[in-house]
Parts: C-alpha cells; structure tokens; sequence
C-alpha cells in the first residue's frame, strides 16, 4: 500500500480522535498527550512502511513543525488569559522567567558538565532547552477558554510563564551557540556580541513588535469602519484572524531578527487586553486551540515513534537517572525558591514549582542549536532530553488534572464580569 495514503489516513484518524481527547482527558485524569505517545510507539512497532521519525538525521523538518506548533499554541496561550497585564498582577510569572528559570539553567548546565562531563557548550545547550516550560503539552494545568470567569493563581502563573519563558530561553540557547563557536577551532563569535545582539536587541526587538503589532491589530479588528456600515471586523465571523496574526507577527519580527516567540506572546496578550471581555477572543482561541491539537497530535505520533527506533539510541541509566532530577528535583527546587516571599499558600507554591511541565518547545530549541552549530555531544542531548520530555509527559500527564482539581477547589474564586481581576491579586 502507498505510504502517502497511510500517513494521511494516519493523521486523519489522530486529527479525529482530538475531538474526544477532552472526554477522555476528563474521565480518567490521564493527559491525552500519554496515549498519542503510545499509539505513535505502538505504529511503528507494527507498521514497518511509514517514514522514520528521525529528530537528529532530519534536524531541518524538526525546527519548522516545531515551531509551527509553538507559535500557534504562543497565541492560544497569550489569548486565553484573562489577567489583565500589569507588574503587580504578573509578578509571579515573572519571577517564574527570572529567578527560577536563570537557577534552572544553572543548576542543569553544572549537572551536565560536573556530572555527565559534557564540555560546556553542550553543558549549556542542556540548561537552555530544558529550563523552560512548555505552552504545548500544558493545557491540564493551564487556564481554560477567555471569559472563565474563575480566576486561579496556579493556573494563572503556570499558563503566563509558558508563554513568557519560550521567548527567555531563546537568548541562552544563543548563548549555547555563541560558545560553541568560541571554542570551536575557527574561535568566532564573543560573549559581548552575544549580550548585545541575542540578548538586548532580540528581547527588545521581540517585545516592541509584539506591543505595537499587538495594538495595530487591535485597533483594526475592533474599530467600526464605515465601508462596513458601522461594524467591525469582529462582527464578520473572521476566527481564522488567529491564524493570520501569528504568522503575520512572527514573521515580520523575525525579518528584523527579533525574538518572534516573544513577539507572538505579547501581541496576543496585547490584543487580548484591547477589548478583554470581547466574545470574539472565544472565537480566536478556539480556532488556534483546533489548529494546534492536530499539529500535537502529528507531533506526539512521531515522538512516540521516535522512542523506539532512533531517539534514545546514546541512553545510558546514568542519562536517566539526571533527567528524572531535571524533572523531579531541578524545577520543583528552582521553582520553590523563586516563589519564596510571594505571599502564594504553601500547596500553591509546591504545585506552580512542580508543574513545569517540558515539551515541544525543548525539541524547538535543540534542534535549532545542532542546526546553526555541531556540539560534541549533540546526540546524547537529544536521548536525554527526549527522555526528559518522556518523563515530564508520564508523570505531569498522570497527576496534572487530579492536582489541578483540588486545588481549584481550595483556592480559585469566581470573578464577575465586571469585576477588576487585577484587584484580586494579593
């Protein structure tokens, strides 16, 4: 049988399956990113004719699905929170992306050059990717659709820091290349350089185009214009703008080497917080939410795949055992510390550190790394880091929904429709 005609058969039956993910997710507390895993491990077990789902040989496939999932999930995400931005009403995120994440990345790159003896570059590259959380397998602890109408701390700081950090982990994965170079024999590239360009103008360059595209947009979706009679774009049924205004933001930042992660995360957040208790953001988020559960869906196949042909290829049980500390020691410490003096409750602390949750965006930022240099110890990375991911995914994806529930039963409060949020923050 044609190969062609099984793959899409394939990804037509993921793709509708998706529709009751959410049923199942519900019924069993289990994530439904653990059964599309084992259904892509089950595939290529019995079925010897489909492409194999190489991350490592096919490095240039792996940064563009990637980061197709990642920006379409970065403005779901940025959508969907109903917070309203301010310094005080973020500051948990934002500890989050500072203090916690910079101790993620420390204490993962010592592990990895004092542990497993990787050089520093490669050391570096392991802190920079697996430090961040991830927006796309995270939806369990996440806040649900705009409008809820129930405000949550945990979910609120977990679903902002996922959207925040995939842009801060970007300068470190540079800073990973950036040394790489430095102590290559061609000895390129400088630690000032690296400061200036993919630290400073980056970030910068990714903020201020996520703000002013954020606005532009806004004011031509919610404005009423004559030539439609007194009516504005968001009258015309227009969700597929979601679509448009990711790529439009992302490609427009990354043309001006801006971050366009970052980007993306502040337009949405900026667009949202234009009109934030608008209808037509049920609208937006619901279409990106479809179009990127079937992107998932193709992507944990190919990851479940992956597992038992090629990815953990250079596993040892010493690999192992450091990425369940990344998972089960390395975050929840990080993120406890970064949390001290918040004012969260105790149980609100220890759930927002250990949800940090780590996924496709991991995959993004190795793949793009080997792509712009070679590291020496680059396919150990991916086996580790795939293992990683693996245990994040089992053992969030079990606990996730259980957790969440009895912590909204304890701490989440209903908010009216004309209620400050903002005023809710301790």
């Amino acid at each position: 049988m044609d190969t062609y005609i099984i793959v899409i058969t394939i990804i037509g039956l993921a793709a509708l399956g998706m529709a009751w993910m959410p049923v199942f997710t519900k019924k069993t507390n289990i994530s439904y990113a653990v059964l599309y895993v084992l259904f892509g491990a089950l595939l290529y077990m019995f079925v010897d004719v489909l492409p194999l789902p190489d991350p490592i040989r096919e490095q240039e496939y792996t940064v563009r699905l990637t980061e197709m999932v990642v920006i379409i999930s970065l403005m779901g995400t940025g959508l969907k929170i109903d917070q309203p931005f301010s310094l005080k009403g973020w500051r948990i995120p934002f500890r989050l992306i500072s203090i916690t994440m910079l101790l993620s990345i420390g204490l993962i790159t010592l592990l990895g050059w004092w542990g497993l003896k990787y050089d520093i570059a490669s050391a570096l590259l392991l802190g920079a990717v697996l430090a961040p959380t991830d927006p796309v397998l995270a939806s369990d602890v996440q806040v649900g659709p705009p409008n809820e109408k129930k405000r949550d701390e945990v979910k609120f700081a977990l679903t902002a820091e996922a959207g925040l950090n995939d842009g801060m982990a970007f300068p470190f994965t540079w800073m990973a290349v950036t040394v790489a170079f430095m102590t290559s024999p061609t000895a390129e590239g400088s630690l000032l350089e690296w400061f200036t360009m993919d630290f400073l103008y980056r970030i910068g360059a990714g903020f201020i185009c996520g703000y002013a595209l954020g606005r532009l947009l806004a004011y031509l979706i919610f404005k009423e214009w004559d030539w439609l009679k007194g009516k504005k774009i968001v009258e015309a049924d227009n969700a597929f703008i979601a679509l448009a205004t990711t790529l439009l933001i992302y490609g427009l930042t990354e043309m001006i080497h801006g971050y366009g992660f970052m980007a993306v995360f502040v337009g949405a957040v900026t667009l949202r917080n234009r009109e934030l208790r608008h209808e037509f953001h049920t609208e937006l988020h619901s279409f990106t939410d479809q179009i990127e559960r079937i992107l998932v869906a193709i992507v944990l196949i190919l990851f479940g795949g992956s597992l038992i042909t090629v990815i953990l290829d250079e596993l040892t049980w010493e690999m192992a055992l450091y990425a369940a500390a990344f998972v089960l020691v390395v975050r929840p410490l990080s993120g406890y510390i970064g949390l001290m003096g918040s004012g969260l409750h105790m149980k609100q602390k220890l759930a927002i550190s250990f949800f940090g949750i780590k996924g496709i965006g991991s995959f993004f930022y190795l793949a793009f790394a080997l792509e712009e240099t070679d590291f020496l110890f680059g396919d150990d990375i991916w086996s580790l880091v795939a293992f990683t991911v693996l245990i994040s995914l089992v053992v969030h994806g079990i606990t996730a929904r259980f957790s969440m529930k009895n912590l909204e039963e304890e701490f989440a409060e209903d908010v009216s429709e004309d209620h400050d949020l903002d005023s809710k923050v301790q």
